[in-house]
């Protein structure tokens, strides 16, 4: 007798660790470096965790050996809730916080206990995968709007709405932006909330990114900009205080009141059933919310991460047949390569032929619901040297490639 997969997996689907992964995986287990610019982990590339996050650590280790707060630790939840009212959410109390192994868990948790079976929800496309797949398992519908280039890869409003049925639920919003590394004006933003309230849907606001903002531009909470439509803010230290390892993330649950309080019995009674997230994470969350400057010392001229994206941007800048909306957050660049100058057809295979040439590992498109075999993401965490051969190795390699 053999033993089968769940049919909940059948649309299931994670190319930033899909096949180009695995071809590159078994390149590095024959002996040969390959530069893997798949995973947003910056501790991989040589980034740093803040000193003030290890000794909150390394000084409190005792108070995380048994099982805390289902909700999480208090200290770790005022911290939250200090951060989230100085984001400009209004009302939120600490009942309406919840820490998690991850945002990953969470988006996990949020769909399982908000979606019925057949109900539809509005993903951005690009998207990232973890909200399309959680979405399937919940054994609800993930329906894609699209993101525009030619408007800096805002949400295209009209396309919210044409996609919009009676079965549909919820919104996701994630900015700043995975894989396009753009954010959101308050403008498109107070555009998405009044189509949520027009049709009562749940905004779902992925804001991992919110702390790598750069060129000094402010990002603005969804839930900051509405008091009348539910909104449900993901946020955590993976991204901005270097901590991927540590599973650190959490959700604030905004909105009417009143109105979704069988909600978040439902998140309860999810987070119950793992006991609680991981205890000694959440010693890191006070010490890094209080500690903003660590991170902002990255996205500044001179800085690390400014550096990268320049000389990223820069070399993208040189090769002929690519275009790309220069990012203003995160780590991320979301390239377009002309398919008729290098009779591109599958873009898994491009990204497959890019990585035996040069030995450099990056996503196809299609590992972020991207219909068409023209775009790519790169992500710019190796230091500016490294980033800028990878990008020259690129354009070296689009010089004479033509698809067969």
């Amino acid at each position: 007798m053999s033993f089968f997969r769940s049919d909940k997996l059948e649309n299931v689907h994670s190319d930033i660790r899909g096949p180009v992964f695995s071809e590159a995986m078994k390149m590095t287990a024959a002996g040969i470096n390959v530069l893997r610019l798949n995973s947003g982990n910056p501790p991989i590339f040589g980034f740093k965790t803040p000193e003030s996050i290890r000794s909150a650590i390394m000084d409190h280790l005792d108070t995380a050996l048994g099982y805390c707060d289902v909700k999480g630790m208090p200290d770790a939840r005022e911290a939250i809730l200090k951060y989230d009212l100085s984001k400009g959410m209004r009302d939120v109390t600490l009942d309406q916080i919840f820490i998690g192994n991850g945002v990953s868990e969470l988006v996990s948790i949020i769909t399982t206990a908000a979606l019925n079976r057949g109900d539809e929800v509005l993903i951005p496309c690009p998207d990232y995968s973890l909200w399309t797949n959680a979405t399937w398992i919940a054994g609800a519908k993930p329906v894609h709007y699209i993101c525009d280039e030619q408007s800096h890869w805002f949400p295209d409003i009209a396309d919210i709405r044409k996609k919009i049925t009676p079965n549909t639920r919820a919104i996701v919003l994630i900015n700043p932006n995975n894989p396009t590394g753009v954010l959101y004006s308050k403008d498109i933003l107070e555009q998405i909330i009044a189509v949520a309230r027009e049709h009562n849907l749940m905004i779902f606001s992925d804001e991992i990114y919110d702390r790598l903002v750069m060129d000094g531009k402010k990002h603005i909470s969804t839930a900051s900009l509405t008091d009348d439509v539910l909104v449900i803010t993901t946020n955590g230290l993976s991204k901005s205080h270097v901590a991927c390892g540590f599973r650190c993330g959490w959700m604030t649950v905004t909105g009417p009141k009143g109105q979704y309080d069988d909600l978040l019995d439902g998140f309860f009674q999810l987070c119950s059933m793992r006991i609680c997230a991981n205890a000694i994470m959440q010693l890191a969350i006070p010490a890094a919310l209080s500690d903003p400057e660590s991170t902002q010392a990255m996205l500044v001229p001179g800085g690390r991460l400014y550096e990268q994206r320049e000389a990223t941007c820069r070399e993208l800048s040189k090769i002929p047949g690519i275009s790309f909306v220069k990012n203003d957050a995160c780590f991320y660049v979301f390239p377009k390569l002309d398919v008729k100058r290098f009779n591109i057809t599958n873009d898994e295979q491009f990204a497959m032929d890019y990585l035996h040439s040069k030995h450099v590992m990056i996503i196809p498109g299609r590992g972020f619901s991207w219909p068409q075999p023209d775009h790519f993401r790169i992500v710019m965490l190796p230091d500016k040297d490294k980033i800028a051969k990878a990008i020259s190795d690129l354009g070296d390699f689009l010089s004479t490639y033509q698809q067969a």
